[in-house]
């Protein structure tokens, strides 16, 4: 455990008192130089506490490139095509995007503008040395808010809103918001009455709730989703995350929420250890993103699962086209089953598409199952 970042937590708690659970989170994990994430030392994949997609097969990477190259043959290739990578990790999947376009030659090239949103030197660095064959097809930004206004492409991401800070809530006599305080040497959750807005978020999306019922609201998503579109003239949010509807999010056997936490490749539910050394996630409610990016002009195209996603889009096709007639064809063929199996990362593994502009375009990924009308 960080015991500075600890005893940060524990001089905030005394001076204002007893702190909603969002922040205890915020600060566990994105506090400069000692949160999880904004440490200098921090780590992920194989030899961190969690590893995605991008890490388990570079065809993950080239799925999404060819996503891309949809997306920008159905805005009828615009000569600027934005593509915005946000929460790119070690950059992974960048480098598998650009891999591929570079191996096709295709003519997106000579339209894209990639961008990757990373607010942490860090992860920088080791994006950099990711790309060091693309530098002058990459460029780095700090935030959303540094990208250009009004832009045509796709803002895309993979679990990046698993890690956005959440509030906690729980049914007692009426709605609870569970806060943090620190009582004779050890973090000690309270109940306070919830917010407003809070309250709405239950009404809109959580109705059922009863006695003891425990959940997370990421209200985040909202303010995430409406600066994604103010950015987009015309173009696609895409988004990767654990997640479910609404109704699956909040149904009675969920009585207790998604909040987990990683640490050295081990799970548990005690955000309250290892504070700065682990990783505090909590599953997305899709139908809140598409309830608030409706609010903005986002139209859903599609929601389905990671692999009914990937093998609607033709992975199939792209293994032949990046491994016929080598010898990692059989490796190659291993590692995607890790994509799309419900047992790996297929069924818990959600994408949505939504859209800005006029029409709705007809995207391949979601020709096998769309199930926006579960949302």
């Amino acid at each position: 455990m960080s015991f500075r970042l600890e005893n940060i937590i524990i001089d905030r708690i005394k001076k204002e008192g007893p702190i909603p659970f969002e922040k205890f989170m915020g600060t566990a994990l994105y506090y400069p130089e000692l949160g999880y994430y904004s440490r200098p030392d921090a780590a992920i994949g194989r030899k961190g506490d969690f590893y995605t997609s991008p890490h388990l097969s570079s065809i993950y990477g080239a799925m999404i490139g060819r996503q891309l190259i949809e997306m920008w043959e159905a805005m009828g290739k615009p000569l600027e095509f934005y593509a915005i990578e946000m929460g790119a990790g070690a950059g992974f999947m960048a480098k598998d995007i650009l891999d591929y376009f570079a191996g096709k030659r295709h003519e997106i090239r000579s339209s894209l503008k990639y961008m990757l949103i990373e607010p942490f030197e860090k992860f920088r660095e080791m994006q950099g040395e990711a790309l060091a064959e693309h530098h002058e097809k990459a460029k780095w930004l700090t935030s959303l808010n540094d990208v250009p206004p009004k832009i045509m492409g796709c803002i895309f991401s993979n679990e990046l809103l698993d890690a956005f800070p959440v509030h906690v809530v729980e049914m007692d006599s009426s709605l609870k918001e569970i806060c943090v305080d620190h009582i004779d040497g050890r973090f000690t959750e309270i109940k306070r009455e919830a917010g407003d807005e809070l309250k709405e978020y239950a009404k809109d999306f959580i109705p059922k709730m009863p006695q003891g019922y425990r959940t997370e609201i990421n209200r985040k998503i909202k303010d995430w989703v409406f600066e994604a579109s103010s950015k987009l003239s015309e173009g696609f949010l895409l988004t990767i995350d654990y997640g479910h509807s609404a109704e699956e999010y909040y149904s009675q056997e969920r009585s207790r929420g998604t909040l987990l936490c990683y640490h050295q490749h081990r799970v548990n539910e005690n955000p309250y250890e290892n504070i700065g050394e682990q990783d505090i996630t909590a599953h997305v409610n899709f139908s809140s993103l598409k309830k608030w990016g409706e609010e903005v002009g986002l139209k859903t195209l599609g929601y389905t699962s990671q692999g009914a996603y990937l093998v609607s889009a033709g992975i199939d096709e792209v293994i032949t086209e990046l491994y016929a007639g080598s010898t990692d064809y059989e490796s190659a063929v291993h590692k995607i089953k890790g994509l799309i199996m419900p047992e790996g990362m297929g069924e818990s593994h959600m994408v949505m598409i939504q859209y800005k502009g006029e029409g709705n375009p007809q995207l391949r990924g979601f020709s096998l199952r769309n199930h926006v009308e579960k949302l």
